[in-house]
């Protein structure tokens, strides 16, 4: 092109709205119908070009009209694939699998639990309804505090008061695709400080009658949890329910009274039948050392070489876990069977000894994540004690709210390299809901007859059932959870807050 047109050429040519790939081949298309209105446009306005025939065209590279063509080539068919490439379809919400009526309660509860000014009357208010004797604040008594309660807190943490009921809950459960539950019989004792020393000197021949029908109704309870639990689910069992005779045999780390072991052998023998585990739930700690004998003595006596029946809990907020893990480890080897092992942070910090707790939450989290990836591996690392012996077998119940623990449990299992693969996750009712749902869709996502597969995530999910005024101490003690939890509390409200609005927009077609 002449020096005289190059400038206003410069400025006439059209820009295309192409991809840089197609830029020189654009605009060669462009250029000759271009320079035709340039030249009339000049020659309006008496200005002389030359377009002589005669004159010879600048000399051109033999490889030009090459390169043209594969540049348009190579462009077209980048364009092509542009178009014909199928779009990464959106992940779905994890709280998408949960009723509308469970992400507004869910809602409710997290809002007053993570809010200043609601939680302190929330809390006295619980407080006194879990504690008080007056018929007006039972709500087995009182119809008008029951429906309330059964409506709100009630049906949020808790799975029903009769069969009925809970089967609905654990069939509602089980159809959106958790593989099963983790149930428990709601009766338990929270001690107060002048209950926890009186124990010392209580006296099991004065009230024989009452012990007995203490017994007798905890048995009962937990044998009909069983009942309503189906194979692969999980029952808890809380040996504070059992009765005050029982809460001072395991202060004093002794052994249960007859009528008690009677009780607890046709509980196990009756899971065994129905392909049922059992948790045996950690308590306070003035009777959390009786609760371990207790549970090694019934690990010995129904678990296999390679599967758990019973399981012991073990709590990584307390300083002292990874050594007591350490040691019913070595038991296990020397005993020849499988330890069951539910993990969890701990919910007695309204409770329990301070000294006898991390320092720091940062603390708690190593320890928890720590003694997790030790069992997974099945290796002898921190904060477990050094052993030089074998690693028994082990099952796992990887009991947890925090996000950051089960994702560090999950990527140990996809990668390969875990040594345990019966494991399961589980998270509380109406809790963590951000979490249990998001294990339930990496579940589903997980073709079958697959390497990942074999590891597939299993999720539970921990709930009662009892009246709702049996289930009050246990409300009570989700409540205080909440409370010492707070920014979780948090981080689950506005999960749902979040999966409010994405409902709403998705009813306009705005999601």
């Amino acid at each position: 092109m002449p020096p005289t047109i190059a400038p206003l050429a410069h400025r006439v040519l059209p820009r295309c709205s192409v991809s840089p790939t197609l830029a020189a081949a654009s605009s060669l298309s462009c250029s000759s119908s271009s320079f035709s209105s340039l030249a009339s446009n000049a020659a309006a306005h008496g200005r002389a070009i030359h377009t002589s025939k005669q004159r010879p065209s600048p000399p051109m590279p033999a490889s030009f009209d090459a390169a043209v063509t594969s540049t348009a080539q190579a462009s077209t068919q980048a364009v092509g694939e542009q178009i014909s490439a199928p779009s990464t379809p959106k992940k779905p919400s994890p709280l998408s699998v949960l009723p509308l009526s469970c992400i507004l309660r869910s809602l409710m509860t997290t809002t007053v639990s993570s809010s200043p000014i609601l939680l302190g009357p929330s809390m006295a208010i619980m407080t006194a309804l879990a504690h008080s004797t007056n018929p007006l604040l039972n709500p087995d008594r009182n119809f008008v505090l029951r429906f309330f309660l059964k409506k709100t807190f009630y049906a949020q943490f808790c799975a029903g008061e009769n069969e009925r009921e809970v089967r609905h809950t654990i069939d509602g459960l089980k159809a959106i695709g958790f593989r099963g539950v983790i149930l428990g019989y709601a009766k338990e004792v929270v001690l107060k400080d002048e209950e926890k020393k009186n124990l010392a000197s209580f006296d099991a021949a004065s009230r024989k009658e009452a012990t007995a029908e203490e017994i007798r109704a905890w048995a009962d309870g937990t044998l009909e949890t069983v009942r309503l639990a189906a194979t692969c689910d999980f029952v808890a069992l809380k040996f504070s329910g059992a009765g005050l005779e029982a809460l001072a045999d395991l202060a004093r780390q002794s052994p249960p009274s007859p009528a008690l072991a009677d009780a607890i052998d046709r509980i196990c023998q009756l899971a065994v039948s129905r392909g049922v585990r059992l948790l045996f739930d950690a308590e306070q700690q003035a009777v959390q050392a009786g609760i371990d004998d207790w549970t090694m003595t019934y690990m010995r006596k129904y678990n296999t070489p390679e599967r758990a029946v019973v399981f012991g809990t073990y709590q990584g907020y307390l300083k002292a876990s990874g050594a007591v893990l350490s040691e019913h480890l070595r038991q296990a080897r020397e005993g020849g069977f499988a330890l069951g092992v539910k993990l969890v942070r701990g919910a007695y910090l309204g409770s329990d000894p301070r000294q006898l707790i991390h320092d720091t939450k940062e603390d708690t989290d190593v320890a928890y994540d720590g003694m997790a990836e030790a069992l997974l591996r099945r290796q002898w690392m921190a904060p477990l004690t050094p052993d030089s012996g074998a690693f028994p077998a082990v099952s796992l119940v990887v009991a947890s709210h925090n996000a950051a623990s089960v994702e560090r449990a999950q990527a140990i299992l996809a990668s390969g390299t875990a040594a345990t693969t019966d494991v399961a996750f589980g998270q509380l009712q109406g809790m963590a809901d951000e979490i249990s749902c998001k294990l339930v869709l990496d579940a589903k996502s997980v073709q079958p007859a697959t390497k990942q597969a074999d590891a597939c995530v299993q999720a539970y999910k921990y709930l009662v059932w009892g009246s709702t005024g049996e289930c009050m101490k246990y409300l009570l003690r989700r409540a205080h959870e909440n409370r010492d939890a707070v920014e979780r509390t948090r981080s689950t409200r506005d999960a749902m807050v979040a999966e409010v609005l994405r409902r709403f927009k998705s009813v306009f077609g705005m999601a």
